[in-house]
């Protein structure tokens, strides 16, 4: 009776190594398979993210377009004209002109507004569209407007600024 035990046991122990040796090499090719087919299919989301890369980096320079960061001629102009020698830095220092108007207690006068009450106009964000003009967004904390503005820069280097247009939008009326 014994030995019939030790005889059992062992073919038990014989199929449990079989079955497991199958499971895990199954397990393993199955593992490769799917890794394979991710490869393949690889390319396919390789090329949708390319494709999407690329509108997005159409449509930045589509909203560029209107920058002088972009703008060749302006560029070429200001450098012909001895004004610049760096562009970005020529921008911020437009900028920088621009926003310090913000400190005014009155407000910054090139938003074309007055203060009203005690809350002063004072111009958020500006963006240089050329050579010559200037597109900027302000606030007074409830009212919001856009002023298109001409800028100048002499020999002397100082900035001066013109209003070409201004418009404030309504109040929310709910």
């Amino acid at each position: 009776m014994k030995k019939s035990l030790f005889l059992y046991l062992f073919i038990i122990a014989v199929l449990m190594n079989i079955f497991t040796y199958k499971y895990f090499t199954s397990k393993e090719s199955s593992g490769q398979k799917s890794a394979t087919e991710t490869n393949d299919s690889s390319p396919v989301t390789s090329k949708v993210m390319s494709d999407s890369i690329t509108r997005l980096y159409d449509k930045l320079n589509d909203a560029n377009t209107f920058s002088l960061e972009n703008n060749d001629r302006a560029q070429n102009y200001l450098y012909e004209s001895n004004k610049i020698n760096d562009v970005p830095v020529f921008a911020e220092k437009v900028k920088q002109a621009l926003l310090s108007y913000n400190d005014s207690p009155e407000g910054n006068k090139y938003t074309d507004q007055v203060k009203m009450g005690s809350q002063k106009f004072i111009i958020s964000s500006v963006k240089l569209l050329n050579h010559r003009w200037i597109i900027a967004n302000y606030s007074n904390g409830e009212l919001w407007g856009e002023v298109m503005l001409k800028y100048f820069v002499d020999d002397n280097g100082s900035i001066s600024f013109e209003i070409m247009n201004s418009y404030l939008y309504p109040a929310n009326l709910n």
